[in-house]
This record gives structure tokens, C-alpha cells and sequence, in this order.
């Protein structure tokens, strides 16, 4: 059964997709092999040998897996005692090396503190067999012969083969280029016949040179002659020869045995990296289809978002957002032909497939998938890739087989449940199946072009519909898949949109039953609720990211508005102090003059200078320069119940501020710097009580010392009063630094707003104003910014 769905959900495809990332012939094998696992550990394992992988390519864009040979078959001869070649032995040198190089790869990140698990396990199992290496590689050459440096035997035996074959030539030059020797040549060439050097010779000649004949042309004319001259040295150089043909394999020999000695290691390496390259072939077929790590359950729960077929081109495909499994275990999904229902049943079940293969899928960050013990498919129309049947008896024979094995660790996908047959007893058959699977406990999607299964789900608890949108406007659907929303019959729009009569489509609307047309009509209020919804999230999540802008300013505006009133009251301390220093160097210059004055008139006496003098150092004020006040000790808890002017901590904005009024006993009126708003009292943390000072005049505070709020109330005053009493505020509001207050005067007639904003138009400190917004008391506050 699970090869049958792996077939009609496109598994193999995909493999197709995935083996091109394979490094070796290994690896490739290893992507053939791969199937749908449905242990939960397995699953998971693999999983997480994916995400590495993926990790590695990521930090390093590729990992190196070059030079893996399949040596299974040579390590098994080795191991009997048998002759490896030269080709063999490079091969094995091969994988050495790649195996070498890429855990010295692992163990470079490890040391980067790259977060790695798997992988660092995998190469600490692989023993490092550079001696074995290195010896082939003394011996054998990157084009498969043997070196001279391969044995001290083999060297002089090619020298000797040097000097003989250089001997023969001579001996053979020499004839080509005599005149007397050219006559009786067919060309003044030389060449081999039978593994010895020859020259060719014209039949008529043959005696003339003496030795032996190895061949003749297709013509007889030339002979192919080898001199009686060079007979004795081409029989040492044949000698010679075969000694080097010995000495090779007797070196191979050696190399084989060698190899014997390992075949343990060898095989646990060949095992590892053809482990690692499948997992680097996932990790790149994971980063080609934007592909995350799923959360795994085994609840049979799914929730896909943003989830792509893998075998639908990028620019082609519409991601959809499908949960199955949490508040319904059945979706129903209408729609039109062509609109995306079977791909929509192929991504869902592909992409459970390839979870279950250890592979990521191409959804979004976030995302869950279900590990099911069975999976079950019934697709097959003219939509298939895949050619199948889809008359009702072949759906039928599979949906019967289905039935017989569904269980509560199922998934089972039907495409156009119920078609093929009378509509009516179709679509009530189609009802039966579903109630049985929804009983048994399996997780199932169905798709259908029945209406009656329209209002499947609002007679079923556990069900959902959904449907595929369509674009009455451009006759087109946009393959978007409306979870909790049916499919609304399109025909008549679509036919109207044609161009046909009204007349016609309203007599057709006249043999539509009153249960179709509320059904319909129903459809169409879901559709424009689920519209309006959406712009509204739009909209609030627009207005959302603004209000955190806005707040992020104020914020940064505060605390710029803080430090210049810092430096401006340090400036004034620092023209104070050097005011007063002046005033105490100034005494003293007096002090100095009366005591000359003193010599003149001696009735002043000394101990009426010296209290002169300290009344002088007692009018210089006490400053601290250049240090800040110590922030208060943060006391929780300290009093019973929070009363304006307690000093508090705003948890959530991390800021400090004072209690302006309380709303409730779980709500209270904090003034943070500029702004005042509501706080919830758990979002409240107590830091002090200021003691009680003796009030002074409004138009005496200055500086930091002020007593003057950052707002006046003027409801329930008389509008003769209330005016004095914004003008005296703004003059004190002024004198104590302060950029922006708020005026309160209520909403009522309006006559008092009025007034209030006529004053500030005309006052001198006034910069502009702006009625307060929704957070600061609306049209009943007054914001005044002072220059």
C-alpha cells in the first residue's frame, strides 16, 4: 500500500530532486534506498542529521565531500587474500583522503564552537589511515600506474628498459636514414609488431636485412621486419620487461595485502561518509526549496504554513496554510475544477511523506507535522502526473482496501470522494465514508464537487470545510486555500461574466431548490466576512507597527529631552557657583579694605570682621558639580496601598514615573515624563514616598526644585478664574523648564475650551497646541508646547 501512495503522491519525483545533491555513486544508492520511516525516534533522528547538515552549509556554504569511492567490492577481495589493480588501490587512496579532509573539516568547527552533535560522533568513529594513504600514493600515480619510487627493484628495471629501447632505436635510425636503406623502405618509419620494434620493408627486400618477419601489409608489398641487428637487445628489452610486469605485481601485491590488514576501518568509513554525504545531499535539497524542520507530534496534528509543492515551479507555485488535526480531524475541501484541491491533497501528504524520510519541507518557520503508522491515498483524475484509473469501481476497489486498514494513526486523502456515480448516491455514499473514518479516529482530507457535502461540517462535530478561492473577475482561480469557508458555485457568475442573458441565468435560478439558493447565499456572507477580516488584520497590524513607532520616538525623545535638561541645569549651577565665587572674592577684597580702614579708626573691631565674613560664606549655596543624585533603593512592597506622588517603576516599559490618581485598586493614573496613562497595579513596582515639603509660591519655584505639574485641571472652575489661573500656570510652567503640559478643561458647553484656547493663541511662552488624542483625554485636554 505504501508503494502505491508513494507513486500517486510523487515520492519518487522528489527522490529524483534529492539524489542530484549526491556527492558519490554512494550517496545516490543511499537516496534510492530512502523511504517513509514511521518510528517516531528514527524520524526524529533524521531530522536532526538534516538540520545539521544544514547548519554546516549555512555557516560555510558547502561542506568537503570530494574523493568517496564505492571500494565495498575491493575491500572484500582484499579481505580473501585477492590481487587489487592499480585503479582499485587509487580509489581506496581516494576515499582515505576525502574521508581525512572532511573530518578535519568537523573538528575545525568544533573548535569554532560551532553547536554540532551528529556529526562530530559520526567522524570520531572514522580511524585515520594516512600511512595506508600515503603508501599508495608512493606507489601509484593519479592516472592509475606504478611509480618508479614504488620499490628500488622496479627503478632499475625501467632504467634498464630505457637503455634498451633507446639501443634498439638507435640501431633502427640509423637504417631509416641511409640512403641505401630508404630504397628498400616502404616509409622511414619505425614501429611494433608483437611488443618488439620493427621497421617496414618492401617484399622485394626481404632477405636483405636478415632477422625476422611480424607482420605484412593488407597488400603483401610491406613486410614487417625485425633486423637481425636488434634481435639479441629487443629479446633483453623483452626480459626486461616481464621483470617489470613481475616487480608490479608483487608491489600490488603487497598494497592488497596491506589493505587486508584494514578492511574493519575501511568499511566503518565507507560506512560514515556515505551517511554524511546523504545528509549533506538532504541539507542542500533543504536550503534549494526553502526548506524548514518541522515540529514533530504524534497527535496526528498539522499545521502547515506557507507550504509549497516541491514539484511545482517557484515562480508557478501558491503557498497554502492547511492545520489538520488540533480542533478538527476532517477537512472538506469544494471548489472548481483546476482550482488546487488535488494539489492541495498532494502537498499535504507529500510533505508528510518527506517528514517522515527525515527531509525538511518547504514551509514556513514554525510549522508542524504528524508522524502517522499508515498512509492512504485515493487520487487519481485527469489532473494526475502519474497516469491512473478514475472510473468508480477502480476508486472503489482502493477506497474498500483503505477501509479495511484505517486506524486512528492514519492519514487518508480522497480526491473527488464519491464521483463517478448518480450524485445523489454519491454524495451520500460519500458521507458514510467519511463518518467511518472520522469514527475509527484517522485524520482525513477530502475533496469533492458535491453541494451536499457543503453543510457536511455544520451537521459534524470535528469537521471543517474549506474550499479553493476563485476570481469570478478574471475567471481564473488563485489556488489559495479558505479553511472554514465551502465553496460557492460559481457557474452563474461565470456565465454572466461570458456574456450570457440575464433572462437565461435567472431561469436557471429558478430550478435551484430554496435550500440551494440560502446555502449559496450563506456561502457568499462567509466569503465577505472572511474579506472584511482580513483587511481589518491588515489594518490593525498596520496600526500596531505604527503605535510601536510612535512609541519608540517618544521614547527616545524623553530621554533626549532629559539630558538637555541636565546640561541646562548644570550650566545654570556651574554660572551660579562662579557667581557666588566671585561674590566670596569680592567679600574678601572688602574684608581686606575694612581692615585698612580699621588701622584708620580702631572702634572696629576683630570680632566684628570675622562675623562679617561668615554671613558673606553663609549666602553661598551648597553645589554638588558633575554628579548625579543616587537612584532610589527599590523597595517592593513597602506600603500597603499606592497614593499620588509615590514614585513607582513601570515593569513593561521599564520606566519610572509618579502616581498621578488612582483609577481603581488594580488601576492607576502614572505620569511618565510628558505623558500620563493608565497602569495595571501588578505592572507597577513601588520605589519611594517623597516626604512632604513646604509648598511655595508658583511664581517663585525654579529649577529642579519645582512644584509645579505637568498639567492643570480647570474642571468645575468659573471662566473668570480659570483664565487668571492658566495664566499664572504658564509663567510657572515656563520658570520650571518645562516643553509640553496639559491643560484639562473638560468637553461640557464647550465655553471654557474656547476660551482657554483663545488665551493660549495670544500668550507670549506658547509655541502651538493640538487637542489631546484618545490615550491623553481627547477633545476634553488642551496640549500646549512652551518655547
Amino acid at each position: 500500500m505504501i508503494e502505491r501512495v508513494c507513486r500517486i503522491l510523487e515520492y519518487n519525483k522528489m527522490k529524483d530532486q534529492l539524489i542530484q545533491f549526491a556527492s558519490s555513486s554512494l550517496g545516490k544508492q543511499r537516496v534510492k534506498e530512502l523511504t517513509p520511516s514511521f518510528d517516531m525516534l528514527e524520524i526524529t533522528d533524521a531530522q536532526e542529521r538534516t538540520f545539521e547538515g544544514a547548519k554546516v552549509i549555512r555557516l560555510k556554504g558547502q561542506a568537503p565531500l570530494g574523493g568517496l569511492r564505492d571500494i565495498r567490492g575491493s575491500i572484500k577481495r582484499a579481505e580473501i587474500g585477492g590481487l587489487l589493480n592499480e585503479m582499485e588501490l587509487l580509489d581506496i587512496s581516494s576515499t582515505l583522503y576525502g574521508s581525512r579532509r572532511f573530518k578535519s573539516f568537523i573538528e575545525g568547527l568544533v573548535e569554532d564552537e560551532v553547536d554540532l552533535t551528529i556529526l562530530p560522533q559520526l567522524v570520531g568513529e572514522m580511524v585515520s589511515l594516512s600511512e595506508l594513504e600515503q603508501e599508495i600514493n608512493h606507489a601509484i600515480d593519479e592516472n592509475g600506474g606504478v611509480l618508479d619510487s614504488a620499490s628500488t627493484a622496479l627503478r632499475s628495471i625501467r632504467q634498464q628498459i630505457r637503455s634498451h629501447e633507446s639501443g634498439v632505436r638507435s640501431k633502427l635510425e640509423s637504417i631509416t636514414r641511409s640512403s641505401s636503406g630508404r630504397k628498400m623502405l616502404s616509409d622511414a618509419i619505425i614501429t611494433i609488431r608483437n611488443d618488439r620494434y620493427v621497421i617496414p620493408v618492401k617484399a622485394e627486400y626481404r632477405g636483405h636485412f636478415g632477422g625476422m618477419v611480424h607482420d605484412q601489409s593488407a597488400s603483401g608489398a610491406t613486410l614487417f621486419v625485425e633486423p637481425e641487428s636488434v634481435v639479441q637487445i629487443n629479446n633483453q628489452l623483452r626480459e626486461a620487461k616481464i621483470k617489470e610486469k613481475q616487480e608490479i605485481q608483487r608491489i600490488l601485491q603487497e598494497l592488497s595485502a596491506r589493505v587486508s590488514e584494514f578492511v574493519e576501518e575501511l568499511a566503518t568509513i565507507v560506512e560514515i561518509m556515505t551517511e554524511v554525504d546523504f545528509i549533506f545531499a538532504k541539507a542542500l535539497y533543504s536550503q534549494s526549496i526553502q526548506g524548514t524542520q518541522p515540529t514533530l507530534n504524534e497527535e496526528g496534528i498539522i499545521k502547515m504554513t506557507k507550504a509549497r509543492h516541491p514539484l511545482i515551479p517557484k515562480e508557478e507555485i501558491v503557498p497554502i496554510d492547511v492545520e489538520l488535526g488540533g480542533e478538527f480531524s476532517s477537512l472538506v475541501i469544494t471548489g472548481p475544477n483546476t482550482g488546487g484541491k488535488t494539489v492541495t491533497l498532494k502537498t499535504v501528504g507529500l510533505l508528510t511523506l518527506m517528514t517522515q524520510s527525515g527531509l525538511h519541507i518547504p514551509c514556513e518557520e514554525g510549522s508542524t507535522a504528524a508522524v502517522f503508522q499508515q498512509i492512504f491515498a485515493d487520487i487519481g483524475d485527469e489532473q494526475s502526473i502519474e497516469q491512473s484509473l478514475s472510473t468508480f469501481s477502480s476508486h472503489m476497489t482502493n477506497i474498500v482496501q483503505i477501509m479495511e486498514k484505517v486506524d486512528f494513526q492514519s492519514l487518508v486523502l480522497f480526491d473527488e470522494l464519491g464521483a463517478g456515480t448518480d450524485p445523489t448516491e454519491g454524495a451520500a455514499l460519500a458521507i458514510s465514508i467519511l463518518d467511518h473514518v472520522y469514527q475509527v479516529g484517522a485524520k482525513v482530507i477530502a475533496t469533492t464537487h458535491y453541494s451536499e457535502l457543503k453543510g457536511y461540517a455544520y451537521d459534524r462535530e470535528g469537521v471543517m470545510n474549506a474550499s479553493v478561492e476563485f476570481n469570478v473577475e478574471t475567471l481564473r482561480p488563485t489556488y489559495r486555500l479558505l479553511i472554514g469557508v465551502p465553496g460557492r458555485s460559481n457557474a452563474f457568475a461565470i456565465s454572466r461574466r461570458l456574456g450570457l442573458s440575464d433572462k437565461i441565468i435567472d431561469e436557471a435560478k429558478g430550478h435551484i431548490t430554496a435550500d440551494s439558493n440560502q446555502m449559496e447565499k450563506m456561502i457568499s456572507s462567509l466569503e465577505d466576512s472572511r474579506k472584511k477580516a482580513e483587511q481589518d488584520m491588515v489594518e490593525a497590524e498596520l496600526l500596531r507597527k505604527e503605535a510601536e513607532t510612535i512609541h519608540r520616538e517618544l521614547a527616545a525623545e524623553m530621554e533626549k529631552l532629559d539630558e538637555e535638561k541636565q546640561k541646562v541645569l548644570q550650566s545654570a549651577e556651574d554660572k551660579a557657583a562662579h557667581s557666588v565665587k566671585q561674590a566670596a572674592e569680592e567679600a574678601e577684597k572688602i574684608i581686606a579694605e575694612l581692615r585698612e580702614m580699621q588701622k584708620n579708626n580702631p572702634t572696629i573691631k576683630d570680632h566684628e570682621l570675622i562675623d562679617a565674613k561668615k554671613r558673606l560664606e553663609q549666602t553661598e549655596p551648597s553645589l554638588v558639580k558633575g554628579k548625579k543624585k543616587p537612584s532610589p533603593k527599590v523597595v517592593k512592597g513597602k506600603v500597603d496601598k499606592l497614593i499620588p506622588g509615590d514614585e513607582v517603576k513601570v515593569i513593561s516599559f521599564d520606566q519610572k514615573g509618579h502616581i498621578v490618581d488612582e483609577i481603581s485598586e488594580k488601576e492607576y493614573y502614572v505620569q511618565l515624563g510628558m505623558m500620563k496613562m493608565k497602569v495595571k497595579k501588578d505592572d507597577l513596582l513601588y520605589i519611594n514616598r517623597p516626604k512632604a515639603v513646604a509648598t511655595k509660591p508658583l511664581a517663585t519655584v525654579r529649577g529642579r526644585n519645582a512644584q509645579v505639574k505637568t498639567e492643570l485641571d480647570l474642571r468645575g472652575e468659573r471662566y473668570e478664574s480659570a483664565m487668571m489661573d492658566v495664566e499664572k500656570y504658564l509663567d510657572d510652567a515656563v520658570l520650571a523648564g518645562y516643553h509640553q503640559v496639559s491643560i484639562i478643561h473638560g468637553k461640557g458647553t464647550g465655553a471654557l475650551r474656547k476660551g482657554v484656547q483663545e488665551l493660549l493663541k495670544k500668550h507670549r511662552n506658547v509655541q502651538e497646541t493640538r487637542m489631546g488624542t484618545q490615550g491623553e483625554g481627547g477633545s476634553g485636554v488642551t496640549i500646549v508646547s512652551l518655547k
